[in-house]
């Protein structure tokens, strides 16, 4: 289990009493084996287990767990939901998602809202009892095989927005891109040479560059070229 420095633990929890978990999935099956692996250790103490994100959100309110075990999307309420509620009433229990969406966005927009950790579905079971553990003890827990895409997810959001390109600028690009020369371009497009010098020049404008093998170069690292 890959796990980073996170949030501060529930302080108040003597040392040697088990975790108190609530769980809350809208899938019966799915959550009997939540319910069934959380009962074989000895350390996790469930305290409730929820069909949905309301009743979640009431038991984790009145029982006050040291962790809430959440499928992301549920029917009524889903998990971010749930988290952002408990957010803005400065609950001190550790939420870790469990969910099918494996992609970056998806990761990303949970540990941003606060969650202590982020599994996939196809997780085991025992790996995801240790993760509550591990995510009380202040750690946020993320499955190894997601990393991967929040970091794709981080770095795109990173790149700066691609400028828009009028349909004629685009072309010119492109064939500029392909090795063709402003006479060249002008006879492939119908239009005259210091015209295609003038769509270059706004072009250039737009990415920031002055010539054309920066205009490439920056192109295909904003996506606009292929």
């Amino acid at each position: 289990m890959l796990t980073d420095a996170g949030a501060i633990t529930n302080s108040m929890r003597p040392v040697d009493a088990p975790i108190s978990v609530v769980v809350a999935d809208d899938h019966p099956l799915y959550r009997a084996g939540l319910v069934e692996a959380i009962g074989e250790r000895a350390d996790l103490q469930l305290v409730a287990a929820c069909s949905g994100g309301r009743e979640a959100l009431e038991e984790i309110r009145m029982r006050a767990p040291d962790a809430a075990l959440l499928d992301l999307r549920m029917g009524d309420l889903d998990g971010i939901a749930v988290l952002e509620q408990l957010v803005r009433g400065r609950s001190r229990t550790r939420v870790v998602f469990l969910s099918a969406y494996e992609d970056g966005e998806s990761v990303h927009g949970a540990l941003a809202a606060g969650a202590a950790g982020y599994l996939s579905k196809e997780t085991d079971r025992d790996e995801i009892c240790d993760a509550i553990v591990t995510a009380v003890q202040g750690e946020v827990v993320v499955s190894p095989t997601l990393p991967a895409v929040l970091f794709d997810h981080l770095r795109r959001r990173a790149l700066p927005k691609p400028p828009a390109l009028g349909d004629r600028e685009a072309e010119v690009m492109r064939l500029t891109a392909d090795g063709l020369t402003s006479i060249e371009i002008g006879r492939a497009l119908g239009i005259a040479p210091t015209t295609v010098k003038t769509h270059l020049q706004r072009i250039y404008a737009k990415l920031e560059v002055t010539d054309r093998a920066s205009m490439v170069a920056v192109a295909f690292r904003m996506g606009l070229l292929s």
